[in-house]
């Protein structure tokens, strides 16, 4: 079941010429046609399914900077700040809220590794602060848990993925991008090594700049141009219950984790627990993932289904045929696993006897695209003049949103990046440069 989502409409008329095209309508597709249309260029987002229905709609609606990464860090403070400055401008609320986000541990290993981030926070100016048993345990209290600790980031804050991505893109269109929906692309036109268009099941639309911010489907995208972008994807399952006590805005627990959303219901989900489909995409980039597997080996299932066939990451790929892959599958829309569900709500229900009685409202499964050191790629692509590429979020895609469009934008535009891009160029992935797993 997809999760429920705002939709916006869909301008008609496919523009011959662009400045830009975006392919992709998610949360980072949707920001970076805000910020190159405000820069006054002409954009186009193109959109195989409805704008914000695959990852961008499915995540916990957390923006943080809390336990990140240190090479995310300078891009999470900017997503920060845009979610404020992105509501104010647009006039539309897409949720954030700066709520805090709240941790708490019974595992000695998570507690030391949080507190080791500290010294990380502090070369990055975050606001946050340990928590002592007495104060994880006041915090979130949880029937049979006993912490050792916690954590409380002061300044982090949630938005609202049912809203976020519409909300933007519907931002972007007032100041003159278009937005097509049920729009598959299938490939550049390329001319001596640089874009001169996208192709796409409505006509061409001619170019000279393309940003593919496709989620999942980036690396099939690029394989279809003979591109190597190497990119995984993990399959998990969360819920969405009905209004209910509320017990915080937004909880961490090795448990599960928990967003209330604007409505006062609840999006659930088991923290780092998913399943890695074997697919063809898969084994052809194993080796590049294989640090990342083993280092992440106890938290994963592994599974062969339809997703070795179909999707992303199967065997039907691209070609120039119609149906294309995107069209073939609009909204990528696993279903969620009953097992999970019913693991989510066991632990819910122990942990939290207040929400003994709480009610589904939907659940549902994403698939979430990893790069092999779990650090996203916003990049120009060598190879083809003009042709850019920011995907491979690894989980971190929804609240660091605004901070990848906005770098985005700026590389198609040939402006001055708002951060260092070096972190997030394709080429380490694929010049031999050492792979250094992230924090997830």
């Amino acid at each position: 079941m997809s999760p429920s989502i705002k939709r916006i409409h869909s301008d008609e008329k496919l523009p011959a010429h662009a400045d830009a095209v975006i392919i992709g309508g998610g949360i980072i597709g949707a920001t970076a046609a805000y910020f190159l249309a405000k820069r006054g260029l002409s954009v186009a987002l193109i959109e195989k399914g409805n704008v914000g229905c695959e990852q961008s709609s499915r995540n916990w609606g957390w923006c943080r900077q809390q336990n990140r990464d240190a090479r995310e860090l300078p891009l999470s403070g900017i997503a920060l700040r845009l979610w404020d400055e992105l509501t104010a401008q647009t006039g539309i609320d897409l949720g954030f809220r700066r709520c805090g986000l709240k941790y708490a541990t019974h595992d000695a290993k998570q507690l030391a590794e949080w507190d080791a981030w500290q010294e990380t926070a502090r070369q990055f100016d975050i606001n946050t602060r340990m928590l002592s048993p007495a104060e994880a345990t006041a915090e979130i209290p949880a029937a049979g848990r006993q912490w050792l600790g916690g954590i409380h980031s002061v300044d982090d804050g949630k938005a609202e993925p049912a809203l976020a991505a519409p909300g933007i893109a519907e931002g972007a269109r007032a100041l003159g991008a278009s937005i097509h929906q049920n729009c598959a692309a299938y490939g550049l036109d390329i001319t001596n090594g640089a874009v001169t268009g996208v192709i796409t099941e409505r006509g061409v639309i001619r170019t000279h700049a393309v940003l593919c911010a496709a989620g999942a489907w980036a690396s099939a995208f690029c394989r279809r141009h003979g591109l190597r972008f190497p990119q995984a994807s993990v399959r998990q399952t969360a819920l969405r219950t009905r209004p209910a006590p509320n017990l915080g805005d937004a909880i961490y627990t090795p448990d599960f984790a928990l967003t209330r959303r604007l409505d006062g219901s609840y999006t659930i989900a088991i923290s780092g627990k998913a399943r890695l489909d074997i697919t063809p995409q898969g084994m052809r980039y194993g080796k590049a993932f294989m640090p990342m597997f083993i280092k992440r080996l106890a938290a994963m299932e592994f599974g062969i289904g339809e997703s070795f066939i179909h999707g992303p990451e199967g065997l039907a790929g691209w070609g120039s045929d119609k149906p294309s892959a995107f069209e073939r599958t609009r909204v990528l829309d696993p279903e969620a696993r009953p097992e999970a569900v019913a693991e989510i709500l066991k632990r819910v229900r122990t942990r939290f006897p207040a929400l003994a009685n709480i009610d589904v409202a939907e659940a549902w499964g994403g698939y979430v695209d990893f790069t092999p050191d779990a650090v996203p790629v916003i990049s120009a692509v060598d190879g083809v003049s003009g042709f850019f590429l920011a995907a491979g979020c690894s989980g971190h895609g929804f609240g660091l949103g605004p901070g990848i469009g906005h770098l985005a934008a700026d590389l198609v535009a040939n402006d001055t990046p708002c951060v260092d891009p070096k972190p997030f160029r394709l080429s380490r992935l694929n010049d031999g440069s050492k792979m250094e797993v992230g924090a997830i």
